[in-house]
């Protein structure tokens, strides 16, 4: 086992002027879970392949524990990938597959015998080593993807996107498996995926990308309570948060006719540039339906109702002057958020309900550089 550290690793690719990933500084501890995420063309597959050495690193370095490995060719790097397509042989058995790249490096053929059967059995691929690729399901072949890997005992696994090109269901399933079966391992992995709810439910600790710049790095529960920018606060959550630019007058945001109250250091956080907004975000769960008269009280227009069995979230159309429903926007498009409601009392189409934000539950962020500024 082992550690991993980008320090200052930057990809740039021939013809550009913008790197793909622009000085990395991130340590990923020994036996850490850490999942890298974010929008396509984050950086992030290029982060990962530069660790595996698939990539040249044009500044900075890498390092697997306190080894230097920026110039070192893959196969002596001691890492084992698995990728998003499965790529097994499919003139080969399970068994083969699993131990062709121990064949390879002269591995005897007891060993390999014992390895494979071992990962068989993690896996639950006992009863199938001696089938085809083609006879197994796309849940099956993804888990002889991974005794691949396991069978190496590398020091660090990589993993792009291996759940990709899995059905709903099975991807749930799935999910689980590698996660438990990483803590099981406690081997180092790097996994890497567009899905930010993988990224929760599966991670140590994630790291967010945008534009091949690490945006911030911490645990699913840092990143959910405490997002250090509008970025990260708009792409983690599901649904999304909504965020909102709201001008500042005596202490209170306002949207339209609806006055929030700041706290102090809100207000005191607030710079020239800013010229007088805030970014407030809220997420749908952080909203209480209220009355009309109550305090903060913002009006939205029904406009669909997700009926979700043991949760409910309404979307709809903020009831303010168009130019101040503008500013608001959510995952599910401009001047319209998204509410949690009761699943047993839930608003008509068309109907206009109040909500207002919870005390302690909004989060602010500068309007001219995006960065949080509340605790």
């Amino acid at each position: 086992m082992a550690t991993v550290t980008y320090d200052q690793a930057t990809r740039v690719y021939p013809g550009t002027e913008r790197p793909a990933v622009d000085a990395l500084d991130l340590h990923i501890e020994d036996g850490e879970f850490l999942v890298l995420v974010g929008p396509s063309g984050c950086g992030k597959s290029t982060s990962l392949r530069m660790l595996a050495g698939l990539e040249d690193v044009n500044a900075g370095r890498i390092l697997i524990g306190d080894r230097d490995v920026t110039d070192v060719q893959p196969k002596d790097r001691d890492i084992a990938m698995v990728f998003q397509n499965y790529a097994l042989y499919p003139h080969m058995s399970v068994a083969d597959n699993m131990g062709f790249a121990l064949k390879i490096a002269g591995t005897p053929k007891a060993e390999i015998r014992k390895r494979v059967e071992e990962a068989a059995k993690i896996l639950d691929l006992t009863e199938y080593l001696d089938r085809k690729p083609k006879a197994l399901s796309g849940g099956q072949r993804q888990r002889v993807a991974m005794g691949r890997a396991i069978v190496r005992q590398p020091q660090v696994f990589l993993m792009d996107e291996p759940l990709s090109n899995l059905d709903a269901k099975l991807r749930v399933q799935t999910r689980t498996q590698i996660a438990s079966l990483q803590r099981r391992l406690g081997v180092t992995t790097v996994y890497v995926t567009h899905d930010q709810t993988e990224a929760l439910t599966m991670g140590d600790r994630i790291a967010v990308l945008k534009d091949g710049l690490l945006q911030q790095v911490g645990t699913p529960r840092d990143m959910y309570d405490t997002p250090a920018n509008v970025f990260v606060a708009g792409f983690i959550g599901s649904p999304a948060m909504n965020i909102g630019s709201f001008q500042v007058a005596d202490g209170v945001a306002q949207l339209g006719s609806t006055r929030i109250p700041l706290e102090r250091s809100i207000v005191g956080a607030l710079t020239p540039e800013d010229k007088g907004h805030v970014t407030l975000g809220f997420r749908p769960e952080s909203l209480d339906v209220v009355s009309q008269g109550a305090e903060g009280a913002i009006p939205v227009k029904v406009a669909l109702v997700e009926e979700l069995g043991s949760d409910a979230f309404v979307y709809g159309d903020l009831d303010v002057p168009e130019s101040a429903a503008k500013e608001i926007h959510s995952g599910a498009g401009d001047a319209r958020v998204i509410v949690r409601v009761d699943p047993r009392q839930v608003p008509g189409k068309n109907e206009t309900i109040w909500v207002a934000i919870r005390p302690g539950e909004r989060h602010a962020f500068s309007a001219s550089t995006g960065l949080r500024i509340n605790a």
